[in-house]
């Protein structure tokens, strides 16, 4: 049977929306996987000439000199490979369906129509790839290099694969690979700001740092919006060569491109010791004093009970399920220099003379507790009144055990400002900023507001000042759809990115109903972003009827339980104050503790937290953290 020529441009059509959403998905993953490149603009670029080539062929079946144009500059945008416009329509079909799959992150049901349209038509290099960034979403990294290679032998001209090979390689630690893979897509896109700033980051891996330095300044010369971290990379090579005055132009520029990013406040805090540095230095040049610092390598309204956050709870699973989780968490964190109070890996502290360093943590464990009875608070228990189980085992030794209140409180203050809380918005905020006023300690206390919808929005970084917070919570305007994952991993992420140089407590507090359908991370991945951090999630629903509970609820509450916090529904306007007094109530009222398990293993392997309290030998209700996934061997020698 003969296809119409109508049929033929409905079908390309399908598969440029479906491979754009393919591209963006790339994008993301980016982002998930390796925190500290910014993946840019791109996508934005490609949806421009896609379009461009649609509005040419639907003037006509049959192509002009102008729409052979519009094919050629969809190539030489790296937007897809010249195989790509040979696909059969059976097999667009089948890769449009996984590219639906891929939006709602359904990436185990896309990989069956991605195989179906390989098979259908080998070359079809888009779906290759694609294939491969679903099989990375699912933990099967061998078979995403497989595809990503048969990808590039298809079509050797194609950068795309290239670039996603030195990603899967860099996730690893394998930074000789991934700038190998790099260099192949640098030379066949020289001009290609996304692929220079991954590259940068590969070979600050491998210690080439004048390569480094050389490589971002490229790419800065080019348009690079959301790729401010490439230069955090460049002042971390610059510190490497002790070349402190590159050092302090990197972490300006980072600052100007990305004030609200998570490493900022680290970025601050060395440029503040560089410009003390050199006062010493013009005050007492006799002497010769000299400072460094060593930088941290970066690393619409909605449903209640819709199938995306049905898929999201079912996906959670147990506690101890998410192995993966585990080794990608310690990577990540590894790669960002951030600490986990909760699973020993790294962290930030200050020298004698000053200076922000990464450090290896001993193998001890730290987690905050509440204890409550019939709903009242227990904020004077003894250390003689709990018992710690981990991994089944009572610790070693008990290190210390102080109330909350003794520790300076990070909080970050988040706030759903989607369309689908409109209703009582104002209201809302003026609760929030009261909480605010009366929660924080301005001589200890350090919180941020940050606003999200589709996209997060910071509205006033760290500070202990409650008027400027006031502020930033007033600045929040209504609007748009509801990525809580994505923001819930992005705050996460801020906060733990904090240099301190003692132990604080880090509080995420969201003020939503719960409803994602704008995010591109998961639940799982959110939750793993706040143990990963440290952080401790409450929530404040938004919702406005105390009715049955719905996915939303039970969303807000597996955050919050999961991490050692609370989920309040207080159903209407006034009870919402309440809430807020009593959350204030419970976050001066929780317990630290840190102490050394026994037994450990350094094998990756989770391992449960159980906190017993007993007041005048009756137990307390206890909320906690289940439990935590042990560092990786791999990791112990950083």
């Amino acid at each position: 049977m003969r296809l119409s020529p109508y049929f033929f441009i409905v079908s390309k059509r399908r598969f440029f929306a479906g491979l754009l959403i393919s591209y963006l998905f790339g994008r993301l993953l980016l982002l998930a996987q390796i925190p500290n490149i910014n993946a840019g603009p791109d996508g934005f670029a490609q949806i421009d000439f896609a379009q461009m080539y649609l509005d040419q062929i639907n003037k006509q079946a049959n192509k002009t000199a102008k729409q052979k144009a519009a094919d050629q500059e969809l190539i030489d945008s790296g937007a897809l490979s010249a195989f790509d416009l040979e696909a059969p329509n059976k097999a667009i079909e089948q890769y449009n369906r996984a590219s639906t799959l891929l939006k709602v992150q359904k990436s185990k049901e896309a990989i069956k129509y991605l195989q179906k349209a390989i098979e259908d038509y080998p070359k079809f290099v888009s779906a290759h790839v694609a294939l491969g960034r679903a099989y990375v979403d699912v933990g099967e990294k061998e078979k995403a290099k497989n595809e990503f290679e048969s990808a590039t032998a298809v079509d050797p001209k194609y950068a795309m694969p290239l670039l996603d090979l030195g990603r899967l390689a860099m996730s690893s630690g394998d930074f000789q690979t991934a700038q190998s893979e790099l260099e192949k897509a640098e030379k066949l896109r020289p001009n290609d700001p996304k692929i220079l700033s991954t590259l940068a980051y590969a070979e600050n891996g491998n210690h080439q740092y004048l390569e480094t330095l050389a490589t971002v300044q490229r790419m800065h010369g080019l348009a690079h919006k959301g790729m401010a971290n490439a230069h955090y990379v460049a002042a971390s090579a610059a510190q490497s060569l002790k070349d402190y005055a590159v050092v302090e132009r990197e972490l300006t520029i980072f600052l100007n491109e990305d004030p609200s990013s998570e490493y900022a406040p680290v970025a601050r805090q060395n440029l503040a010791i560089l410009a003390r540095n050199k006062a010493i230095l013009a005050a007492n040049a006799a002497a010769k004093s000299q400072g460094t610092t060593l930088i941290a390598s970066p690393a619409v309204a909605g449903i209640p009970n819709s199938e995306h956050l049905k898929a999201e709870l079912n996906a959670l699973g147990k506690e101890s399920d998410c192995d993966e989780c585990a080794s990608d968490a310690e990577s990540n964190a590894a790669m960002a220099g951030l600490g986990n109070p909760l699973a020993p890996s790294h962290s930030v502290s200050r020298t004698a003379n000053g200076m922000w360093l990464i450090r290896a943590s001993v193998d001890d464990v730290a987690v905050f507790f509440s204890a409550s009875r019939h709903g009242r608070m227990v904020d004077d228990l003894k250390e003689s009144e709990i018992q710690i189980r981990d991994d089944n085992k009572p610790p070693v030794r008990l290190l210390e055990f102080s109330p909350q209140a003794k520790l300076p409180l990070r909080l970050a203050l988040l706030i759903d400002t989607s369309g689908s809380v409109h209703d009582r918005f104002s209201f809302e905020k003026n609760a929030a900023a009261r909480f605010v006023e009366k929660v924080l300690n301005p001589k200890s206390d350090l919180a941020f507001v940050e606003g999200f919808s589709t996209e997060p929005n910071v509205t006033q970084d760290f500070t202990s000042d409650t008027t400027d917070l006031s502020t930033g919570i007033h600045k929040l305007s209504n609007g748009g759809g509801t990525a809580l994952f994505d923001a819930v991993s992005i705050a996460c992420g801020k906060l733990g990115a904090y240099p301190e140089t003692e132990h604080v407590a880090r509080v995420l507090v969201i003020l939503s109903d719960g409803e994602d359908n704008s995010s591109h991370r998961s639940l799982r991945q959110t939750v793993d972003a706040a143990e990963r951090a440290g952080v401790t999630v409450y929530a404040i629903s938004t919702k406005e009827e105390r009715s049955d509970k719905t996915d939303a609820d039970r969303i807000l509450e597996e955050l919050a339980e999961r991490t050692g916090g609370e989920a309040m529904f207080p159903g209407d306007v006034l009870t919402l104050g309440h809430s807020f007094d009593k959350l204030r109530e419970v976050i001066r009222s929780r317990y630290f503790v840190a102490y050394k398990p026994a037994d450990f293993r350094p094998d990756g392997s989770y391992r449960t937290i159980t906190i017993v309290a007993k007041k005048d030998g009756k137990r307390l209700l206890v909320r906690a953290r289940k439990g935590y996934h042990a560092r990786a061997e791999s990791n112990s020698s950083q």
